[in-house]
């Protein structure tokens, strides 16, 4: 799937993964391909992506995610 990751001035990662790890305002979740379609708010913690090169963390304080056919956008505070 793809995932885009965005904040206010910049992109932080774009790119291809098989799993990504949100920390959810009503608990933390993760997203595989084929996942159903979705928005959710994100609180403040770490974001995981893994990828065929292993794991990438990042740190947000909040924003929102939305899943639709296999692309993950992600608008992070």
């Amino acid at each position: 799937m793809q995932i885009e990751i965005l904040t206010a001035d910049k992109s932080i990662f774009n790119g291809e993964a098989t799993l990504a790890n949100f920390p959810g305002k009503d608990g933390s979740f993760g997203v595989m391909n084929d996942h159903a379609p979705m928005i959710a708010a994100l609180k403040k913690g770490n974001i995981v992506i893994t990828t065929s090169n292993g794991e990438q963390s990042f740190e947000v304080s909040g924003g929102v995610v939305e899943v639709l056919k296999n692309k993950v956008m992600v608008l992070a505070e």
